[in-house]
């Protein structure tokens, strides 16, 4: 095949082509040279980010050997990572070598990235090019004006100011979509958490890079909730509210304010979907939830083993068991159940964590598998789970392999609106 070539960066973010080296990844620990079946063309809306701290790493096919080149002419090479757009899932990492510990990266989902003559692609595969969640259809012009507009029928509403800086500040879609009036939008809770991600994009050690967005400090009340969910779901289209967000801790360990909530709401209207993204570390709190009348649930894990998912979740009073525990009343009160897979090429690829999730999958009777790129210093995740396995099957192949076992399964990358659930 005619395999991409490496490319790398200078000191500026000028990116160059490396004139023999080929593009490698990595799958796990191990460094590989991709597959054809490991690229596509690089989609419109990826960015592209450089790793300091590492050497770029490129497949040298006249030597059969893996070569870090830490300069070329004099000139200092940086690796060049690719963020991808919602609806792709990487299916490689950059080809590295580490040459500073100390230097832990931004939490971004780094993906391996290479060109051709044509272009560059990347080490990724499409999994649901859903057009609501095409970048296209945000950051627009006319935005600012419909968010200063909302927040004049809602002046006091704190969260609807929060929701103002999430869509303005960190260009959140969720966030945005309160204010387009359309789809899914979000509707944060909770500033506390039970789990201690060592990824968590909202709260951060201070030694780490700082999280890129601030997690809301305050629990709004539930008419807040009132005056941003009912609106929504009685006029947009495609209407879905969630709880659960990313600048935000547990939502379940607000469950008493949102069970009140959902019950008010279907009070004013039984139009659209209500959503939790959870943890699941609480099945009381999930019971409670469900019975008030949750429509849906996407669950996070990054591991379907409970020490793989205890060294990265950290769990503060509830174990891998009270996940399950929970999904299980999830799927008892008739929900639809998404578990919100993390996923990181050559661990969640490879042939213990692919028989795990299988297991999963069939003892709960989850509907869905939603892959979402897991956004951590690589080298990090690596130290956190002490994991040198790699490489893995393939996403493509971990894919086929738990829908061959799993035929009720269905995969995609976000939440889907009611009456376009279909339950295993």
């Amino acid at each position: 095949m005619n395999r991409p070539r490496m490319v790398f960066a200078d000191e500026k973010g000028n990116v160059y082509d490396h004139p023999e080296l080929e593009m490698a990844g990595r799958s796990g620990a191990r460094l590989m040279a991709p597959d054809e079946e490991h690229l596509s063309p690089m989609p419109p809306h990826t960015r592209l980010y450089t790793m300091p701290g590492r050497m770029p790493v490129g497949w040298d096919r006249k030597r059969r050997r893996y070569e870090a080149v830490d300069e070329m002419a004099g000139m200092r090479c940086y690796p060049v990572a690719a963020l991808l757009p919602p609806g792709y899932v990487r299916t490689l990492l950059p080809g590295t070598a580490l040459c500073d510990i100390s230097c832990i990266l931004p939490l971004w989902a780094y993906t391996a990235v290479g060109w051709r003559e044509d272009g560059f692609w990347v080490a990724a595969v499409p999994v649901d090019l859903d057009e609501r969640w095409n970048p296209d259809r945000y950051d627009t012009d006319e935005l600012p004006e419909l968010v200063e507009r909302r927040l004049e029928e809602n002046p006091e509403n704190r969260l609807l100011q929060h929701l103002a800086r999430c869509a303005l500040e960190y260009s959140c879609f969720t966030a945005q979509n309160v204010f387009y009036r359309r789809w899914e939008c979000g509707v944060p809770t909770s500033p506390g958490c039970n789990a201690r991600c060592v990824g968590c994009i909202s709260k951060q050690p201070p030694e780490r890079c700082p999280a890129p967005q601030e997690r809301i400090s305050f629990v709004p009340t539930v008419e807040e909730i009132l005056e941003i969910a009912v609106p929504h779901l009685k006029e947009a289209e495609g209407a879905m509210v969630s709880f659960g967000q990313g600048c935000e801790g547990e939502p379940l360990l607000q469950a008493e304010l949102i069970a009140e909530a959902i019950r008010r709401i279907r009070r004013e209207t039984d139009r659209g979907t209500i959503n939790m993204n959870t943890n699941a570390s609480l099945p009381e709190a999930m019971e409670m939830v469900c019975e008030a009348g949750l429509d849906s649930v996407r669950v996070s894990i990054n591991s379907a083993r409970g020490e793989f998912y205890e060294r990265y979740y950290r769990p503060q009073g509830y174990s891998f068991d009270d996940v399950i525990k929970s999904i299980k009343i999830a799927k008892s009160h008739g929900l639809f159940v998404s578990i919100n897979l993390l996923v990181y090429p050559g661990f969640t690829d490879s042939g213990d964590e692919i028989w795990a999730l299988i297991e999963l999958l069939k003892e709960t009777k989850a509907d869905m598998v939603q892959l979402r790129n897991l956004n951590i210093d690589p080298e990090l995740y690596l130290r956190t789970l002490d994991y040198e396995g790699g490489p893995g099957v393939g996403i493509r192949r971990f894919m086929e392999t738990v829908k061959e076992e799993v035929p009720w399964i269905k995969f995609g990358c976000f939440n889907k609106p009611r009456e376009s659930l279909e339950r295993g």
